[in-house]
């Protein structure tokens, strides 16, 4: 039987377009919204090195667009390679509005690899854009020097302003390694570099105030409009990093052995009625279905059971208000903090079996219990 745990359903408005470093490589709908957006801003560039194309400016406006987020998914593949060689899995790959995120299962458990997860990535835009000026010596006039002097000067700024040391840029999660080096405290590395993710936000929202002074070029619309946008990205992307750190600093507390329930462990077609009679008597707080040979089968919902008239109970098998134990349902006795809230994420369910590890039942770990025990460490 396959073990392996089941796919990750696709985010909403987004559809699969390949596959980079074994991980799926997803486009969201407002990237479309941009890419159009680029095509109109380039098509007047297009229009003086290559002029007559007419209507055709705008699509050369939309291949450099493809072009530009091609070095985006190499920013965050490297991202994936370098997670996934770390032995954290990464189930995907996003491009959006704002560039693009690669989703790693898991966080970095010790300051060296969270800073080697987070540099790769603006040092391979930085790659890609040295690259890019090294040709244009070399580059004929025309679109295809227009392209180049593009992703040069594209992929330079998306690498230098990565570094920027704020959550949740890659610099951040940089400066968080830093702290996190030398405190040994992985959540005062998080809050120092989401005070700098703040920090960076306010300074893109002040950035149109000084453009005139530094460029020498007044702001439109369109440049407030952006820079309210990606501060406001940034605030938030902080301000969530920040308050991760605090909830993860919490988990530790949360031992699935403290907070499992007694278990009786009856024949699935025996009674419902008389299953709930001996787990009150036995004092359990759980239920568990067996096969013929004594092997666990299923757990029984508590909202199942509650919700079955108990003039029926005696009439309905035990199994009718059990949950079969798929894969995700059987937990190790001993899985604690970030480990159990992601295996209880990963597989969502009221219930699930505790077992040893020679495979014998200890209890059952409902999510009400976790839940409760989260909330008093607050």
């Amino acid at each position: 039987m396959d073990e392996r745990p089941p796919a990750a359903p696709r985010p909403p408005g987004t559809f699969k377009v390949g596959t980079v470093a074994g991980s799926d490589v997803l486009v969201s709908g407002s990237w479309f919204v941009v890419a159009a957006l680029i095509a109109v801003i380039m098509a007047p560039l297009v229009e003086q090195v290559e002029p007559g194309l007419g209507a055709l400016r705008y699509v050369a406006g939309l291949a450099f667009a493809v072009l530009l987020y091609g070095s985006v998914l190499l920013h965050e593949a490297s991202h994936a390679v370098a997670a996934t060689r770390l032995g954290y899995p990464v189930t995907s790959i996003t491009l959006h509005f704002l560039g693009g995120m690669t989703s790693i299962e898991g966080e970095a458990k010790r300051p060296r690899e969270e800073f080697v997860i987070a540099v790769v990535g603006p040092l391979t835009s930085i790659a890609v854009g040295l690259a890019a000026l090294a040709l244009l010596p070399v580059t004929p006039d025309g679109l295809l020097r227009l392209a180049v002097e593009g992703l040069a000067g594209a992929n330079l700024l998306v690498g230098v302003l990565n570094l920027v040391p704020g959550l949740p840029l890659d610099g951040g999660r940089v400066l968080k390694a830093g702290v996190w080096g030398v405190t040994g405290s992985v959540v005062r590395g998080t809050v120092v570099a989401g005070w700098g993710g703040r920090l960076a936000a306010v300074a893109v929202l002040c950035w149109p105030l000084l453009q005139e002074s530094v460029l020498g070029t007044p702001p439109d619309v369109i440049d407030f409009l952006l820079a309210l946008v990606v501060a406001a990205f940034l605030w938030a992307g902080a301000t969530a990093a920040m308050a991760s750190a605090r909830l993860r600093s919490r988990l530790p507390q949360l031992v699935a052995r403290d907070l499992a329930r007694r278990t009786l462990a009856v024949p699935g077609d025996l009674p419902l009625s008389e299953a709930v009679r001996r787990a009150q008597d036995a004092q359990a707080g759980g239920i568990v279905t067996t096969e013929h040979d004594g092997s666990p089968a299923g757990l029984v919902n508590e909202a199942a059971l509650l919700a079955t008239p108990e003039d029926r109970r005696p009439w309905v098998p035990t199994s009718s208000v059990a949950r079969t134990l798929e894969h995700g349902l059987r937990l190790p006795v001993d899985i604690r903090g970030e480990d159990l809230v992601r295996a209880l994420t990963r597989t969502p369910a009221a219930e699930y079996l505790l077992v040893e590890p020679d495979g014998s039942v200890y209890g059952v770990l409902t999510t009400e219990d976790v839940d409760r025990a989260f909330r008093a460490t607050r």
